[in-house]
């Protein structure tokens, strides 16, 4: 591992330790005017995470559902939208000036109007709640992909395109020889954007979802509750979940696009 990736995953990590240790020590909670209430130590979250393993692992699997499909569901529409914008110049820029105001929704607001609308979608509440979360999180990462896949389709290396062209190339054979693999990179780029934002959209729709299940719906309860420690036990968790996610999207570019760099 070459000393500027060593430092940019030990910076971060030390910072993290150095965080971790104010809060034990309570140096943090001077600082910020908090108390061992609402602030629970970490020694006290991750006992909590330890003794209710059984229920956490069952609301995790919720949210990892609904996060992983919609991430899927809303990269792959967003990559259709984005191939359609770019055999359709003219009508193309227009369709994603459209997608992209969706980006300016508050997930907060999107997700309860949903909810709402998919109540006759089926009779099984759990289903119909599923399948709200999904299209929440949907949306959010197909404005991202749609974009990026975009710019990998038309921003091409300088005059690539004309020596295809010169070599008498198809448009067909353009498309897939040169403008699809060009866009790889830029397909990674959406995913760093959408993989952090679908456990997210999950977890804020998971506050307005028929079904009460999922990290996000757990975070809700116990705050309404009072139980700060097992909200703030759901908060790491789905910090984690994150990371997890992130981490392995991390590792599946550097082994796709090893040959590319």
């Amino acid at each position: 591992m070459s000393k500027a990736k060593l430092t940019s995953v030990l910076y971060p990590l030390l910072f993290g330790i150095f965080i971790i240790i104010l809060w034990q020590t309570q140096l943090l909670h001077k600082l910020i005017g908090a108390d061992t209430f609402t602030l629970p130590l970490p020694t006290r979250i991750i006992s909590i995470i330890i003794d209710n393993m059984g229920s956490i692992w069952l609301n995790v699997q919720a949210t990892a559902m609904v996060a992983l499909g919609g991430l899927i569901l809303g990269s792959l529409l967003g990559y259709l939208i984005a191939i359609i914008a770019t055999l359709f110049p003219k009508w193309g820029m227009g369709g994603l000036t459209i997608i992209s105001a969706f980006n300016a929704i508050p997930i907060i607001a999107i997700a309860p109007i949903l909810t709402n609308l998919t109540k006759d979608f089926s009779k099984d509440p759990n289903i119909r709640s599923m399948f709200a979360k999904m299209l929440v999180v949907m949306i959010t990462c197909t404005v991202a992909m749609s974009i990026n896949a975009y710019r990998g389709f038309t921003e091409l290396k300088p005059f690539s395109e004309d020596l295809m062209t010169s070599y008498a190339a198809s448009k067909k054979t353009i498309f897939l020889k040169l403008k699809i693999p060009n866009s790889i990179p830029y397909v990674f780029t959406a995913l760093r954007i959408s993989v952090p934002g679908c456990i997210i959209s999950a977890l804020v729709s998971e506050y307005f979802a028929e079904y009460i299940i999922g990290v996000g719906r757990q975070i809700r309860e116990s705050i309404v509750l009072a139980q700060y420690a097992t909200a703030w036990a759901y908060i790491v968790v789905a910090c984690l979940m994150a990371i997890i996610l992130y981490g392995i999207l991390m590792v599946a570019e550097n082994i796709l696009l090893k040959g590319r760099r």
